[in-house]
């Protein structure tokens, strides 16, 4: 089976990745595919940091901006979609570039992990998810554990989300979810990826994580949260529950100042990118790239390997 070429941008957020991923899109006459869980939503724009309209204007970019903040969103959701983007791409002799920092999204994609017809159990989620508000994470962790110890020991109590959705995985199918994970990893992918990170020292990148939550600040997020709460969204929204986003709904709820919730954001926004530093890790794969000349080295990269 000839592979599809994949190339993927991975990286915590506010490394640069957008930036490398349009240059090499228009570099090799691609086109770039989000991957990124809260860019898919509508309406939400400075507080998921998407690419701006000078920037998408240089190539084409697709999964941004086709969910309502309102509307249920799965990975086995986002790999369909991804999958069939990609093949429409590549039938149009471009090269698809994906791009961002949910390591779920990617690895669903770059894996060809097979979702089969897995449902979703809404009531089931929702008790859940009062009971992570009532007791906390540790409280699922404890529940997983009971049929499925191996997620339970790789899951923080705070990644409430990917806890309840290995509960739910075991309870709708009767497998555990990391046996099933392990079981896709002998599956062939379709694709040949070329996987690249930009390797911003931590300083610096935490540096650049600040600078962004006061840019954001300063573009208008308060205001975006606003209409977002008009319009009838709440607190308990998956997309809502984005960082940045629930800070500030406690600033308007009167929980906290409003430098207290800016200074949130930023501890929030630097411990994401440390897990997802430690996501990323993993993947022998990833080629590592300076971040003074990121752009040419992955250029040059692909170039060895695809032309």
């Amino acid at each position: 089976m000839k592979k599809i070429p994949l190339i993927v941008v991975a990286g915590p957020t506010a490394s640069g990745k957008t930036k490398l991923a349009i240059d090499i899109a228009t570099a090799f006459d691609g086109e770039v595919v989000s991957a990124d869980s809260m860019q898919i939503y509508r309406y939400m724009d400075i507080g998921t940091a998407k690419p701006t309209t000078d920037e998408r204007a240089k190539c084409p970019h697709h999964l941004i901006d086709f969910v309502d903040p309102d509307q249920a969103f799965s990975v086995a959701d986002y790999a369909r979609l991804a999958h069939s983007v990609i093949a429409d791409i590549v039938s149009r002799g471009k090269l698809p570039v994906m791009c961002g920092g949910t390591g779920l999204y990617i690895d669903s994609v770059v894996n060809d992990v097979p979702f089969g017809d897995v449902k979703s159990d809404h009531d089931l989620r929702d008790e859940l998810n009062r009971l992570a508000a009532a007791d906390g994470g540790e409280r699922l962790i404890e529940i997983l554990a009971e049929f499925d110890p191996v997620s339970a020991q790789r899951l923080h109590p705070n990644n409430v989300k990917r806890i309840i959705r290995a509960i739910e995985f075991y309870k709708v199918t009767g497998v555990p979810i990391s046996e099933h994970q392990e079981m896709t990893k002998q599956i062939e992918s379709r694709y040949e990826p070329i996987e690249f990170m930009i390797d911003c020292p931590r300083d610096v990148l935490y540096e650049r994580i600040n600078r962004r939550v006061d840019d954001m600040i300063t573009n208008g997020l308060a205001d975006e949260i606003r209409a977002l709460l008009d319009m009838g969204c709440t607190s308990e929204m998956n997309s809502m529950q984005g960082i940045g986003y629930k800070e500030l709904i406690r600033y308007f709820d009167g929980e906290c100042t409003l430098e207290y919730a800016i200074n949130a954001i930023k501890q929030a926004s630097r411990r994401y990118a440390k897990r997802q530093l430690t996501w990323f890790s993993r993947n022998k794969q990833i080629i590592l790239l300076d971040p003074v000349n990121a752009s040419d080295q992955a250029i040059e990269e692909i170039k060895m390997r695809f032309t």
